[in-house]
């Protein structure tokens, strides 16, 4: 992969909850599979910080929040991510990743403070014909920093090396992305408003969440690539 992007990864909450497999399928582009563990598929709430976002050869980075809902899946038998929507605080950024990688990027207003090691995050989505979404949560980690095993669900829900995207015509396209493996923490997280999943069309699961953090890694980032 010759790198297209660099960035930075911090401050990393990964939220998860099991759903039936079928409220993930229906949601899918044609050609896409749901990627399960222990029989179930996952949606995922992952806010974080996005720093020193700079394309290949250039001195100056861009540094934003940026909040997404995200489920697994694959291709071919490749494994990755699927995004229904990635809310961020950066105009410029928002416009550039739609245009270079399809994504489903919305301007939003995001602060974000920390008090000691936990982080308190609130955002409101601004982008003009787009649902409402309105976000606040608190987390912090509890342990830590340890790799996942191999096998293991985290693993499973982190280590994701390709992301999938579907255009209007419903032709998927893909890119792959490139870092070392996480260090995660065990870590709470308090909900006081999450508008992500009724956005995208689901209803919010009642299952029992699977939580983690990770205080970041470096990341690089390749072209996007049509499928097929």
């Amino acid at each position: 992969m010759r790198p297209l992007l660099s960035m930075e990864w911090r401050n990393v909450l990964f939220a998860h909850w099991p759903v039936p497999v079928e409220t993930v399928a229906r949601s899918l582009p044609e050609g896409l599979s749901v990627d399960t563990f222990d029989g179930s598929a996952w949606l995922g709430v992952v806010p974080f910080r996005m720093a020193d976002i700079r394309p290949r050869g250039s001195p100056i980075g861009r540094s934003f929040y940026e909040l997404n809902l995200r489920t697994y899946v694959t291709l071919d038998g490749q494994p990755g991510v699927y995004f229904y929507n990635l809310d961020a605080d950066d105009r410029l950024g928002v416009a550039v990743a739609r245009r270079l990688f399809r994504l489903p990027y919305y301007r939003a207003r995001m602060t974000a403070h920390r008090d000691g090691s936990r982080t308190r995050l609130q955002s409101v989505r601004t982008h003009p014909d787009a649902p409402d979404v309105r976000f606040r949560a608190s987390f912090e980690p509890t342990g830590l920093p340890e790799p996942a095993r191999d096998d293991s669900l985290a693993t499973f829900l982190t280590e994701r090396y390709r992301f999938y995207v579907a255009d209007d015509r419903g032709r998927i396209y893909f890119a792959d992305i490139d870092h070392p493996p996480w260090d995660l923490q065990p870590a709470t997280v308090t909900f006081d408003r999450n508008d992500l999943f009724a956005a995208s069309g689901f209803d919010t699961p009642d299952s029992e969440r699977v939580v983690h953090f990770s205080p970041g890694l470096d990341v690089t980032a390749g072209r996007l690539h049509r499928h097929g």
